[in-house]
């Protein structure tokens, strides 16, 4: 089991530098500091072995890493395409995901959403971009490049919704007078850890450790220890 998770002798951790929630660098030092470099860190402690943080800006990016050998273990959110590559773990972990809509915007409701003309700022191939993929059937997604750059997109070309993660879109609703959070979500992100589909004994060491990591009250202290909001943990 060993061997399939750290082949080399050191455990390569996919990490998604586009979740801010989880995962953060340090301006002065460069360190990657949150949840899942602590995660990753227990889990390499586990194993008895060292580990290496393999960075990517987005998620996207962290997937293909799944396709080129890149890691050995991905901290990502759990989605059916990803699924082809990626066997997964459940979740430790979910964020709400939502919409903000401008001021004076006549949308009122997540389903007033998907509409046709409705324009639709999304983080491309985020975990909710994917899930919008499949669900919209009229409203069309405009795609940027991370998670600030959707947000400058949606001012930029007045688009109708801005979808996000609900605890940023909780500090981007400050930034524009009169705009609004709609109620409710239109999914979880299941935040869970992936191995590549070949490697079935690591698959089943990680969804045993992810069992443990809420069952003791692991991830529940480290979402404490680096004050992360808005984040619920997995049932």
């Amino acid at each position: 089991m060993k061997k399939e998770l750290a082949p080399s002798g050191v455990l390569r951790v996919g990490v998604n530098l586009g979740n801010f929630l989880l995962v953060n660098k340090d301006a002065a030092s460069g360190e990657l500091r949150g949840v899942v470099p602590d995660l990753a860190q227990e889990l390499a402690q586990r194993l008895g072995v060292p580990f290496e943080l393999v960075s990517y800006p987005g998620a996207g990016q962290v997937a293909d890493g799944a396709k080129a050998g890149a890691w050995d273990v991905g901290f990502i959110g759990a989605e059916p395409q990803r699924a082809q590559e990626i066997a997964f773990t459940l979740a430790y972990l979910e964020i709400p995901a939502t919409y903000l809509v401008p001021a004076g915007s006549p949308i009122r409701s997540q389903a007033d959403v998907d509409n046709p003309g409705i324009r639709v700022a999304v983080a491309a191939r985020s975990a909710y971009d994917l899930y919008l993929s499949r669900n919209l059937r009229h409203a069309e997604l405009v795609r940027a490049e991370g998670i600030p750059a959707s947000y400058e997109l949606f001012v930029k070309e007045k688009l109708d919704v801005l979808s996000g993660l609900l605890p940023r879109l909780t500090s981007d609703v400050t930034r524009l007078p009169g705009a609004r959070i709609l109620d409710g979500k239109f999914t979880a992100v299941q935040q869970a850890i992936g191995t590549p589909k070949a490697r079935t004994a690591a698959a089943e060491y990680l969804r045993e450790f992810v069992a443990d990591i809420k069952a003791s009250g692991l991830v529940a202290r480290l979402i404490a220890r680096h004050g992360v909001k808005g984040v619920n943990i997995a049932p």
